[in-house]
């Protein structure tokens, strides 16, 4: 039977230099390649990555403004952590929820969420502190 690999969403932006420097430099992806369409100066389509992940980008062609995304994470509040210093749009901090994921949600330019989410068990477990 045919392997499947990874999905790719294609989010929908309006401009893909300026997405593009914002998942590089808030969320910590890199650029992997643009596409600049024939007649035009500036790129139509794009591919961002971090680790296992891979985004499309494109401009106004496919996708719809306001998608979400879950992506797994192994620390939950240490990519907080990063996305606090980087200065992303942190739209909910690290919160466990009742299904058993810690989770926090990010926001781009066109106000996609991502939802990054951890397994509540493999999260750090508060210290704990001695009564002094």
């Amino acid at each position: 039977m045919p392997r499947l690999n990874y999905p790719t969403p294609i989010l929908c932006v309006k401009d893909i230099p300026r997405s593009i420097d914002y998942y590089v430099n808030q969320l910590g992806f890199e650029k992997n390649w643009d596409w600049i369409e024939p007649g035009s100066d500036e790129p139509g389509f794009a591919s961002v990555g971090r680790d296992e992940v891979g985004l499309f980008l494109c401009r106004q062609g496919q996708g719809h403004p306001g998608t979400w995304l879950y992506i797994t994470v192994d620390n939950c509040d240490e990519l907080h952590e990063q996305f606090k210093q980087s200065g992303a749009m942190i739209k909910t901090p690290p919160t466990n929820y009742p299904w058993g994921m810690r989770e926090m949600h990010v926001t781009d330019l066109e106000e996609h969420v991502i939802r990054f989410g951890q397994d509540i068990d493999a999260a750090p477990q508060p210290v704990r502190r001695a009564n002094a």
